[in-house]
């Protein structure tokens, strides 16, 4: 279990994960090695998984992002082991879900452009054996980036 005081320090380090014991102490009111232990006590518990940096997509040449949807034609174990080995394989869907609903599956990709969207609807997702859909949104703006998560 998890205290208010844990609470507010996954709150801090979501916003900056390069926080210091010394600085987080001054955050938390508490000594920087009290800190420093409720973090690591909170990395090696799971609730901290990872640190990452958040890229700016467009400077790295991603101008479409897109939600795909996708929905399989035959629904058993070995396709969607296999539908899930090739959403592995593939660098621009940075995240997938399974749904209830329609969809099978949501799938988020970031792509150069609206060819290389194309490209892989049509060249990769369309033709793997289980799909049956496809449908994709393109994000015209994202007014709210993604957040922390709440605590």
């Amino acid at each position: 279990m998890i205290d208010e005081m844990d609470k507010r320090l996954l709150a801090a380090l979501q916003n900056d994960a390069h926080l210091t014991a010394q600085q987080l102490s001054e955050l938390l009111n508490l000594s920087p090695s009290q800190a420093g232990r409720r973090r690591q006590r909170l990395e090696s518990e799971g609730y901290i998984q990872n640190y990452a940096a958040k890229l700016d997509p467009s400077r790295l040449g991603l101008s479409v992002q897109a939600f795909v949807q996708v929905q399989l034609g035959t629904h058993g174990p070995e396709q969607a082991k296999s539908f899930s080995s090739l959403v592995d394989t593939r660098p621009e869907i940075i995240s997938a879900w399974t749904l209830t609903g329609d969809a099978d599956y949501m799938l988020r990709v970031y792509c150069a452009d609206l060819q290389g969207l194309n490209r892989l609807i049509h060249e990769i997702l369309l033709p793997h054996a289980a799909v049956s859909r496809v449908q994709s949104q393109i994000v015209m703006d994202q007014f709210k980036r993604d957040a922390p998560l709440p605590t």
